[in-house]
């Protein structure tokens, strides 16, 4: 069979093949690797489907294909996710962004703040939303990792607001200094034994420093319990991204640390998913 010569003759060809492969929405990640190889955004790739592909375009497509074949999630490969309305940088050093965690962004958003503190900030994702969202807030971002702080840089820089944002290497509040009247984190929280159930995309690919502390799930949760009261300003709030089955746990740790006026918000499945607190005024 001779190679496809437009971007509808490879989108044909690709579907089966990712399909094979295990991949649900082999339709949709055709479409989005498509886009990334032949330079287009994603909503006007239908507007070019009987343009002829250049060798480079083929190429470049049928790499993307290969990968996404061996369960490497699209985002790694086009670099990019969209999130909060925004494209942000990823690499296999940070988690790809979920639309989940726009939940927490929606939640931090509901009440003025000028200056968060993103722990275990990844890709920057919520810091950098927040800051972008918001005028003459400031804001820190701490991760061990320093490539996923080199991510979170670029992010930064990308949306114009590195010069309102500092990002540190910290063990949690381990190089953090001064006051913050927003803490937010979407920490790792995923079981160790729940680790080999995850989808390939996730387990293969993903840091597993980002996914899991171990255990049961929750070391990052008390890591944080046990530190907040010494950074977060009084009245302040706390928002931490949970899995969905850990909402009265979470929630029992942060009242034994001191913290009041619990609430859990749930995702769009209604899933309970951020686990929000407030430091007392007094």
């Amino acid at each position: 069979m001779s190679a496809p010569r437009t971007i509808a003759e490879a989108l044909r060809a690709a579907v089966p093949r990712l399909r094979a492969a295990g991949i649900e929405d082999a339709a949709r990640d055709a479409r989005a690797l498509m886009a990334h190889a032949a330079g287009l955004t994603p909503d006007r790739l239908t507007l070019h489907m009987t343009d002829a592909l250049t060798p480079v375009q083929a190429a470049d497509f049928a790499e993307h294909v290969a990968a996404r074949c061996r369960r490497q999630p699209v985002a790694q490969i086009t670099g990019q996710r969209l999130f909060w309305g925004r494209p942000l940088r990823v690499t296999s050093d940070v988690l790809d962004p979920r639309p989940e965690t726009e939940v927490l962004i929606e939640t931090a958003l509901s009440a003025p703040f000028s200056r968060v503190l993103d722990l275990g900030t990844g890709s920057g994702a919520i810091l950098v939303t927040l800051l972008a969202e918001t005028d003459g807030t400031t804001g820190a971002g701490v991760d061990l990792s320093p490539d996923a702080l080199a991510v979170a840089r670029g992010n930064a820089r990308l949306f114009g607001v590195m010069g309102r944002a500092e990002f540190l290497v910290s063990d949690w509040f381990g190089a953090v200094t001064g006051g913050f009247d927003l803490i937010v984190s979407n920490p790792p929280y995923i079981a160790a034994a729940e680790m080999a159930d995850l989808a390939p995309e996730v387990r293969d690919w993903e840091p597993h420093l980002a996914l899991t502390p171990g255990g049961d799930g929750l070391d990052a949760c008390r890591a944080i319990a046990a530190g907040v009261l010494a950074y977060l300003a009084p009245g302040g709030r706390l928002l931490v991204e949970i899995g969905p089955t850990q909402g009265e746990a979470v929630t029992a740790m942060f009242l034994a640390a001191g913290l009041e006026n619990p609430r859990v918000h749930s995702d769009l499945d209604g899933r309970p998913r951020v686990v929000a607190v407030n430091r007392p005024l007094g």
